[in-house]
C-alpha cells in the first residue's frame, strides 16, 4: 500500500554501536535519555502530525515506546502506546511469517505453482504455460499488478455515511459502500480469473513470471488466500493463533471487531480533514489494526527469530524468510542509498534495503507506518503516524523522526 501515497526519499545513515543487555539500574538510568528522546520527537513533529507512536526495541524486549499528540483531535483523546490504527503494507510482513508457518507444517511448499491449491486459474496471458509460483508472490515476480480495478473496488467504508464526505478533495481515495463488502475469494477469481466480471489482461505484465520484481498488493492478497486454502482456516483465524496470541498481541487484529474500538485512532488526511473509517476486501496485503505496543513485540519477534532465538517459527523458517531472494537482474533499477527503502530486495514478504536493513514501509489513507531493524546491531524501530504525509517539510520530519529513534537507540544500548 505505501507505493499508492508514500514515496520513500534517500536518506544516508550510518549505523554502529554494539547492543548489551540492559539491567534494571540501566533501565532507571536511562530515564533522562528517553525525556530527551520524547522531546526530540516532538520538536521535529511540530504541528505535522496529528498523532503517533514510536518504538526502539533490540533482542531483549521493548527500550523505549511513546504515543504523541492525539488520536482524535476533536476530543483531545491522546495517542498512547495502546491507540489502534492500521499500518498498511508493514501488514505484509505476516503473510511472509505465515507462509513459512504452513511450509513448516507440511500444507504448502514455497516453489509450488498457485494453481495446485486455487479453485480457479490463474496464469499470465502472456505465458500460458509457464507456471505462477508462491514464491514469486512473496518476492513480487508473479506479473500480477495492481489495475485500476484494485484501487476502485478494494476500499470499502466500515459504515454507512453521507456520501459527500468521500469526495472531499483533501481525501486522495474513493471507498465504497459498506454493503459492497464481498469475500476475499469471490475479490481475488473477479479480478484474475478468466471467468472473473473484472477480469483483464492488463491486470498480468509482459514479463516472463519469476522475471522482474512488480510490487503487488493483489498478488500478496492471493498468497494469502492461499495459506487460507492450504490449510481450511481463514487467514485471520491463522494469524491469530500462530503470531498473535503467542507473542501476546492482544490488543491486534484484522477487523475492526476484532479489537477495542474506542481505542482505534481517527485517521486524517491533512491536520483537519477525517479520514472516514474504512476496511480492505483484500485485508492481508495492508489492513492489520494494531498498537505501536503490540507492533513492538512482533518486532522483538522478528530480531530474535534473526539471531536464532525466535519462537513462532523454527531457526531454518527464519533463515528462509531473512534470505535474499532476488539479483540484480530482477530489477529495473534500485536505490541504493537509502537506508529504509523495502524495495532493494526481498526476503519472503521481508523488505530488504541497500543497506541490508529488514522490514517493511506501508501507507494509506490516514496511515504512514516504517518499520526496520538493523540485523548487525540487533536494534529495531517504529513509527505509525495517523495523518498522511503531504508535502516535502512532512516528509522531513517523518525521517528525521525516525532518524532520532536511531540516534537514540545508539544511546540506550551504549
Amino acid at each position: 500500500m505505501n507505493k499508492i501515497l508514500l514515496t520513500i526519499l534517500g536518506i544516508l545513515l550510518i549505523i554502529s554501536c554494539k547492543q548489551k543487555p540492559n539491567t534494571a539500574k540501566e533501565i532507571a538510568d536511562n530515564q533522562p535519555i528517553k525525556d530527551s528522546l520524547t522531546l526530540g520527537i516532538k520538536n521535529l513533529n511540530k504541528d505535522y502530525f496529528n498523532g503517533l507512536g514510536v518504538a526502539i526495541v533490540d533482542s531483549t524486549g521493548i527500550l523505549y515506546e511513546k504515543g504523541i499528540g492525539f488520536a482524535d483531535i476533536k476530543s483531545k483523546k491522546p495517542y498512547t502506546i495502546n491507540t489502534i490504527q492500521p499500518i498498511a503494507s508493514v501488514s505484509k510482513t505476516f503473510i511472509g511469517i505465515s507462509l513459512m508457518k504452513a511450509q513448516e507444517k507440511g500444507l504448502l511448499n514455497l516453489d509450488d505453482p498457485i494453481n495446485k491449491y486455487l479453485p480457479f486459474e490463474v496464469q499470465n496471458p502472456n505465458f500460458p504455460n509457464e507456471p505462477i509460483t508462491i514464491r514469486q508472490l512473496a518476492t513480487h515476480t508473479s506479473t500480477i499488478i495492481d489495475t485500476e480495478n484494485y484501487m476502485s473496488k478494494s476500499y470499502v467504508l466500515k459504515d454507512k455515511i453521507d456520501s459527500t464526505i468521500t469526495k472531499n478533495e483533501n481525501i486522495p481515495q474513493s471507498f465504497n459502500p459498506s454493503d459492497t463488502k464481498i469475500p476475499l475469494s469471490e475479490f481475488l477469481k473477479n479480478y484474475l480469473s478468466k471467468d472473473g466480471k473484472w477480469y483483464n489482461k492488463s491486470a498480468f505484465s509482459k514479463n516472463k513470471p519469476g522475471q522482474l520484481y512488480e510490487y503487488t498488493n493483489v498478488g500478496a492478497t492471493l498468497a494469502a488466500y492461499i495459506i487460507e486454502i492450504a490449510l481450511n482456516q481463514s487467514y485471520s483465524d491463522f494469524t491469530t493463533e500462530y503470531i498473535l496470541k503467542p507473542l501476546e498481541m492482544k490488543n491486534s487484529g484484522w477487523n475492526y471487531n476484532d479489537v477495542i474500538f474506542d481505542n482505534v485512532s481517527t485517521l486524517y488526511s491533512d491536520t483537519k480533514t477525517e479520514v472516514p473509517y474504512y476496511s480492505l476486501i483484500t485485508y492481508p496485503d495492508g489492513g492489520f489494526l494494531t498498537t505501536i505496543n503490540d507492533l513492538s513485540k512482533y518486532l522483538n519477534e522478528l530480531i530474535k527469530g534473526y539471531s536464532g532465538s525466535g519462537k513462532i517459527l523454527s531457526k531454518n523458517s527464519y533463515n528462509e524468510l531473512f534470505k535474499p531472494q532476488l539479483k540484480e537482474e530482477n530489477f529495473a533499477e534500485r536505490n541504493t542509498n537509502n537506508p529504509y527503502n523495502d524495495e532493494y530486495n526481498l526476503g519472503i514478504f521481508m523488505g530488504i534495503s541497500a543497506m541490508n536493513n529488514f522490514g517493511h514501509t506501508g501507507g494509506d489513507p490516514g496511515v504512514s507506518s516504517i518499520m526496520f531493524f538493523n540485523p548487525k546491531e540487533r536494534t529495531g524501530r517504529v513509527l505509525l503516524i495517523n495523518t498522511n504525509i503531504n508535502n516535502q517539510e512532512e516528509v522531513n520530519a517523518y525521517y528525521g523522526i525516525f532518524n532520532k529513534l536511531e540516534e537514540y537507540s545508539k544511546k540506550l544500548t551504549e
